[in-house]
Protein backbone atom coordinates (compact mmCIF):
# COMPACT_ATOMS: atom_id res chain seq x y z
CA UNK A 1 0.00 0.00 0.00
CA UNK A 2 1.87 3.26 -1.19
CA UNK A 3 -0.76 5.80 0.94
CA UNK A 4 -1.62 5.49 4.62
CA UNK A 5 -5.30 6.76 5.89
CA UNK A 6 -4.92 9.78 8.22
CA UNK A 7 -8.07 10.83 10.81
CA UNK A 8 -8.05 15.15 11.08
CA UNK A 9 -8.24 15.20 14.69
CA UNK A 10 -9.89 18.20 14.97
CA UNK A 11 -12.35 17.69 12.74
CA UNK A 12 -13.44 14.16 14.15
CA UNK A 13 -16.52 14.14 16.00
CA UNK A 14 -16.20 10.79 17.95
CA UNK A 15 -19.19 9.36 15.94
CA UNK A 16 -17.17 5.87 15.31
CA UNK A 17 -18.86 4.60 11.72
CA UNK A 18 -14.76 4.14 10.72
CA UNK A 19 -14.32 1.48 13.85
CA UNK A 20 -17.16 -0.53 12.57
CA UNK A 21 -16.79 -0.14 8.54
CA UNK A 22 -13.11 -0.86 9.21
CA UNK A 23 -12.45 -1.93 12.46
CA UNK A 24 -8.75 -3.35 11.58
CA UNK A 25 -7.40 0.21 10.95
CA UNK A 26 -9.44 2.76 13.18
CA UNK A 27 -10.48 2.59 17.05
CA UNK A 28 -11.66 5.24 19.27
CA UNK A 29 -9.16 6.93 21.88
CA UNK A 30 -10.66 8.19 24.93
CA UNK A 31 -9.62 11.72 25.72
CA UNK A 32 -10.53 13.44 29.22
CA UNK A 33 -11.59 17.27 28.34
CA UNK A 34 -13.01 19.18 31.72
CA UNK A 35 -14.19 16.30 32.81
CA UNK A 36 -15.92 14.00 30.09
CA UNK A 37 -14.64 11.57 28.24
CA UNK A 38 -14.61 12.55 24.30
CA UNK A 39 -13.80 10.02 22.00
CA UNK A 40 -11.29 10.87 18.36
CA UNK A 41 -10.73 7.78 15.83
CA UNK A 42 -7.62 7.33 15.13
CA UNK A 43 -5.61 4.86 13.27
CA UNK A 44 -3.77 2.17 14.80
CA UNK A 45 -3.00 -0.31 11.61
CA UNK A 46 -2.65 1.85 8.55
CA UNK A 47 -2.09 -1.40 6.34
CA UNK A 48 -4.69 -3.80 8.36
CA UNK A 49 -7.57 -3.79 5.72
CA UNK A 50 -7.74 -3.53 1.45
CA UNK A 51 -7.80 -0.06 0.18
CA UNK A 52 -11.90 -0.76 -0.75
CA UNK A 53 -12.39 -0.83 2.95
CA UNK A 54 -10.99 1.60 3.88
CA UNK A 55 -12.17 4.05 1.15
CA UNK A 56 -15.64 2.45 2.42
CA UNK A 57 -15.10 3.96 5.79
CA UNK A 58 -14.03 7.53 4.40
CA UNK A 59 -16.87 7.49 2.51
CA UNK A 60 -19.43 6.63 5.47
CA UNK A 61 -17.68 9.52 7.47
CA UNK A 62 -20.56 12.08 8.27
CA UNK A 63 -17.45 14.36 9.13
CA UNK A 64 -15.50 13.72 6.18
CA UNK A 65 -12.05 13.99 7.90
CA UNK A 66 -10.68 10.57 6.80
CA UNK A 67 -8.01 11.07 4.09
CA UNK A 68 -4.82 9.65 2.28
CA UNK A 69 -1.49 10.24 3.06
Amino acid sequence: MSRSPVVDQEACIGCETCTLVCPEVFRMQEEKHNGHNHGKSIVYNPTGAPEAKIEAAMDQCPAACIYWE
